[in-house]
């Protein structure tokens, strides 16, 4: 166990004293945060499966269907810097466990719609200000506040939280919706938010010094006070960060990340394998599968992180995006082959691996505010995500095919890699902010 201490350390890079044979609690507390987002991860499997049978119940178009969609995604990450700050506030527990909350009862609430602008409101807005209010946002938190050493390493693990729960909920919700429609998989939605909840309120904490001890590979420190204003410090991060060019480099990035991950693949992946005759259950296994690459390759990027230069490392992972997106027009069949089966694999171990070296850019150049920095750059990732689950819809509707999209979305994965090797590095220097 880390030794504690009485009254506020100097911050230090020396590992705190340990007692050995003991696993820190903050192993215990990353743990618990990967279960939370595993659970959280049903409701994100979910949309990809909603657009045909909502269209073929209720003749909505896949562009309004899309529209809920890009809703759900925009607040995702609209809502995200704000529960940063909230969580500085009020504390992990209480905003995570009402998110849950939130997202269980939007879900719940999808049942008895007759309506799309009901769509919107439902999944759209309430389940999006929930998911919003946790994911990357929370995994980035408990990061910052409860390790010093193994950064990367922690937050390609938790990251990887959303993959494994895809791969987990993905096979069952496709069977569900297409052996008993989509109303059971929605009740499955809400059933895993609530289960988790519990586990939020009783076996998290907010900080190390709740239960007196220091960060994993840190010093003691004594919790600080809670930070009132959060709206008000979620908008002065940004503006402060805003003055900064690495911060429109890594929005901008994060943007194209959104735009060829959840946007496109999550939301169209299951439809437009549908159109080249793949069953839906097949399409999704799929998906599933890319899950558990998404596992083993945001693990691995989080270990590389902490050995390699962040730039270069999202350089390399958007133009292998890019160039795989270009081939899959071409793969898409009624059945699973080879080479489909390859491009699952590429485009997984590459899905979210750009988040780990994208939060250690801006723990680099922003220091304490990194958290909060961060969640404005995750909500330029869920609009670019917002924005192509959206035309996705209508490009399909227009044109009758996907092809265009995923063209576009590779040629966007190049212009990504040429970005990120424009963030300069910075100095090694005592102050935390840029």
């Amino acid at each position: 166990m880390t030794q504690t201490a009485p009254n506020p350390a100097p911050t230090s890079t020396a590992p705190a004293p340990t007692t050995p044979g003991r696993i820190h609690r903050a192993w215990f507390v990353a743990a618990v945060t990967f279960v939370t987002i595993i659970g959280a991860a049903a409701f994100a499997s979910l949309p990809g499966l909603l657009i045909e049978p909502l269209h073929e119940e209720f003749d909505w178009s896949r562009g309004t269907v899309g529209f809920a969609v890009s809703v759900n995604l925009a607040l995702y990450g609209l809502t995200a810097p704000f529960a940063a700050a909230l969580m500085d506030r009020f504390g992990i527990r209480k905003v995570v466990a009402l998110a849950l909350l939130v997202i269980s009862g939007g879900t719940v609430a999808t049942l008895w719609m007759t309506a799309s602008w009901q769509l919107v409101l439902f999944w759209g807005v309430l389940v999006g200000l929930g998911s919003g209010s946790m994911a990357l946002a929370f995994a980035a938190t408990v990061t910052n506040r409860w390790f010093t050493a193994r950064r990367g390493l922690v937050t390609g693990i938790l990251t990887a939280a959303g993959a494994s729960g895809q791969l987990i909920f993905l096979p069952l919700l496709s069977w569900l919706v297409v052996h008993h429609g989509w109303r059971p998989a929605a009740v499955t939605v809400a059933l895993a938010a609530l289960v988790v909840v519990p586990f939020v309120w009783l076996l998290l904490r907010d900080h190390p010094a709740d239960v007196g001890l220091a960060p994993y590979g840190g010093t003691y420190a004594e919790k600080p006070a809670p930070a009132r204003g959060a709206a008000r410090r979620a908008v002065t991060v940004l503006f402060k960060a805003a003055r900064t060019g690495p911060f429109w480099l890594l929005a901008g990035t994060f943007a194209i990340c959104g735009a060829s991950t959840n946007g496109l693949v999550k939301t169209h992946f299951v439809p437009a394998a549908h159109d080249h005759g793949m069953p839906v259950t097949a399409a999704a296994g799929l998906l599933a599968v890319i899950g558990v690459f998404d596992v083993v390759g945001t693990i691995a990027s989080g270990w590389f992180t902490d050995r390699f230069e962040a730039r270069r490392l999202l350089a390399v992972y958007y133009a292998l995006r890019g160039v795989s997106l270009m081939f899959l027009p071409m793969l898409l069949a009624p059945s699973v082959h080879p080479p489909m089966l390859f491009f699952i694999i590429f485009y997984g171990l590459d899905w979210v691996a750009t988040v780990p070296p994208t939060i250690a850019l801006c723990r680099e150049h922003y220091g304490e505010d990194s958290a909060i920095v961060f969640g404005w750059v995750l909500a330029s990732h869920q609009v670019g995500a917002a924005v192509v689950a959206f035309l996705g819809g209508l490009a399909r509707d227009a044109f009758g095919s996907y092809d265009l999209v995923w063209y576009a979305s590779g040629a966007l994965c190049a212009m990504a890699a040429l970005m990120a090797m424009v963030i300069r590095r910075r100095p090694a220097t005592p102050a935390a902010a840029a």
